[in-house]
């Protein structure tokens, strides 16, 4: 007893919920099983009414009634309970253990009491044989049957065999007397008895409900957000894979709203991972009191959110963004940090933007990503068109790489004219690729695209190659310019490139110019300077093109010694018509000659262009005035030819100068 009271001890400790869950369990196997309780009922009453008819003690008639009576009780109640018990609405409280208790020990007592009667009141050897085996059959079974309440079992034993036991030792014969003895060992033996298998009861529940609230905490694990406490993303698409099943045979509206938070990633690097799950937490709270029951808000990974609004048309959602966005706008105070963030949502809306749970999370991802690619801080609604572009970005990551493979790609050539001999001074070399399905693609399109998969820097490579076995067999100093993108320059594989190609083709490093944009620099953590300048020490030409559209910083043509300025062919579009135009070419002809840089007007496609670029100081030109991007054998019989005649030149007689060197 000491034992168990010290294993209950421990049990209560770990909280009255969990000890409440184990002694309901302990009462319900009381009235868990009504025959067993009905049948020692019956047997009880049946014994008495025997022995009652065998005797003319009033006494004994007293008994009898009183055990058939209360025996009658304990069956409705057990039967009652039980019924409840089955259907489910049962309470296990303790009125009911108690209501069990007395009349289990009021049953025991008088069985008891009729064994105490009949061995006083009665000679009969015949009842007292039928009394003392019904109080001690009564009590064995009762030991076992009761041990989920250890206090009844006991409390039934020692009413049942205590009285009996004392009415043979009264009776005075030696047999009867031994029995007593007898009688009052098994007292306690059926208590230890009673005792160890309520322990091993209370250990059987309490292991099961130890495994059932384990199971609970592992599926609240598996369903739900540590971090926030929302639901997760297996949970999420459970619920919505629910929804479509329901949903599918009524046609009702689905909305998912995707949300995700601008700069997420700038917070946890700038303030630690501390604060942006604080930030995530008020996410998760804030979005709970906009929503306000009309979703499901799920936290599907990193600073990602899923909100499933059943029943909920474009409008509606539409709305809901809008409200999730503005409120957003109050900012969160996070310990001593007021942080001002937005938020970007896509949503798109069942069944018109998908009729199966994968189809309308992809179509809402793509109206984030749209709502991201607009500027942020936006709500973005799914559209057809979005699915469209989709389409032809999976189409143009997977032709590209295999075009390097199978020779898709192909270089053209476009003339740089000098202006003062109209010789071909250089060549740029540009990127074309032929779809076989798509058709042509703009590198504007695709150069972007091979930046984000990680391509740029084997395309880069085979460009620089291409290029310089094409420029090694052009005759003279004419150089080949290549464009370099803004990422091929965060790579250190690009010197490594750029040697490997020159050493292949045998073509000198003055005759290979690398064309930057201003871009370049808006994010350079030093290795982008640290580049240049090594390519710079090979022997490489820089040109920076586009010059004027970006950024644009004379702190630059001061820190990287640029030998060539292409003025971008915006300026020169406008420069027969604009004097602000023609203001900025002149100005920045001037300066170039004044740091002694050569000059390339590009886009010039009519006389009166080339008329302009002349009168700025421009050294070279490019356009379809001269020629449009030709491949490598037509741009070598060009070089050959020699003079390119674009237009009216001032004078009549072309005076050539010394070329320039490196």
């Amino acid at each position: 007893m000491r034992a168990l009271r010290t294993l209950l001890e421990k049990r209560l400790a770990q909280g009255p919920g969990q000890d409440a869950d184990v002694r309901r369990s302990l009462v319900e196997s009381l009235y868990a099983s009504p025959t067993s309780l009905t049948i020692g009922a019956a047997t009880g009453t049946a014994v008495g009414i025997v022995i009652s008819s065998m005797s003319n003690f009033p006494a004994i008639h007293a008994v009898v009634i009183a055990v058939c009576i209360v025996a009658t009780l304990r069956v409705i109640s057990a039967v009652f309970f039980h019924r409840q018990l089955v259907r489910g609405t049962a309470v296990a409280s303790r009125n009911w253990e108690l209501a069990y208790e007395l009349g289990a020990w009021a049953y025991a007592g008088l069985l008891g009491l009729m064994g105490f009667v009949t061995l006083i009141g009665s000679g009969n050897p015949v009842i007292h044989m039928l009394s003392v085996s019904m109080a001690t059959g009564y009590a064995g079974g009762i030991s076992g049957r009761n041990a989920g309440r250890v206090q009844i079992a006991i409390g039934q034993v020692c009413l049942a065999l205590l009285p009996t036991a004392t009415g043979l030792w009264m009776e005075g014969s030696t047999g009867y007397r031994v029995l007593s003895v007898a009688m009052v060992a098994m007292v306690l033996g059926l208590a230890e008895i009673s005792s160890t298998t309520h322990r091993i009861v209370v250990q059987a529940l309490i292991g099961k409900r130890d495994k059932s609230l384990l199971a609970e905490k592992f599926e609240r694990l598996a369903r739900f957000d540590s971090l926030t406490g929302l639901e997760n993303r297996m949970a999420m698409q459970m619920r919505l894979r629910e929804i479509f099943e329901t949903s599918q045979k009524r046609n009702d509206a689905v909305a998912i709203l995707w949300m995700d938070i601008d700069r997420f990633k700038e917070i946890n690097d700038s303030l630690g991972h501390m604060v942006g799950d604080q930030l995530l937490r008020a996410v998760a709270e804030r979005l709970d009191e906009v929503v306000q029951g009309r979703g499901r808000i799920a936290r599907f990974g990193g600073d990602e959110f899923v909100i499933i609004c059943a029943d909920t048309d474009r409008v509606t959602a539409a709305a809901i963004a809008q409200e999730i966005i503005s409120y957003f706008a109050h900012g969160f105070d996070l310990s001593d940090n007021h942080l001002q963030v937005t938020a970007s949502i896509g949503f798109a809306v069942a069944p018109q933007d998908g009729r199966d749970m994968d189809e309308l999370m992809q179509h809402a991802d793509l109206a984030l990503y749209e709502a991201k690619r607009e500027g942020r801080n936006r709500a973005s609604s799914f559209n057809w068109s979005l699915k469209e572009r989709f389409n032809r970005v999976h189409e143009i990551e997977t032709g590209l790489r295999r075009a390097l493979e199978t020779n898709e790609l192909k270089l053209l050539f476009q003339p740089i004219v000098d202006l003062e001999s109209g010789h071909i001074d250089a060549c740029e070399a540009l990127l074309r690729w032929d779809h076989p399905v798509l058709g042509p693609i703009s590198p504007g399109e695709f150069i972007p695209i091979a930046e984000s998969m990680g391509m740029i820097e084997a395309m880069t490579g085979w460009v620089l190659r291409e290029a310089c076995i094409a420029a090694a067999s052009w005759p003279g100093e004419v150089r080949i310019a290549i464009n370099v993108s803004p990422a091929s320059l965060k790579s250190h594989d690009l010197p490594g490139n750029v040697i490997a190609a020159l050493l292949e083709t045998g073509l000198p490093a003055r005759r290979l110019e690398l064309e930057v944009t201003e871009s370049i620099f808006l994010d350079d953590s030093g290795q982008t300077n640290a580049i240049l300048r090594e390519l710079q020490r090979i022997g490489l030409r820089l040109a920076l093109d586009d010059f004027g559209t970006g950024y644009s910083s004379l702190s630059y043509l001061r820190s990287y010694r640029f030998d060539t300025l292409k003025v971008d062919q915006s300026f020169m579009a406008g420069v027969s018509s604009n004097a602000e135009d023609r203001a900025i070419v002149r100005a920045i002809g001037n300066l170039a000659r004044d740091l002694a840089m050569d000059t390339v007007a590009e886009g010039i496609e009519t006389a009166d262009q080339l008329h302009h670029a002349r009168e700025a100081g421009f050294t070279n030109v490019q356009g379809y005035l001269f020629s449009r991007p030709v491949t490598s054998e037509r741009i070598a019989e060009m070089i050959a030819d020699g003079p390119l005649e674009g237009g009216e030149r001032p004078d009549p007689v072309i005076h050539k100068r010394p070329r320039r060197q490196a």
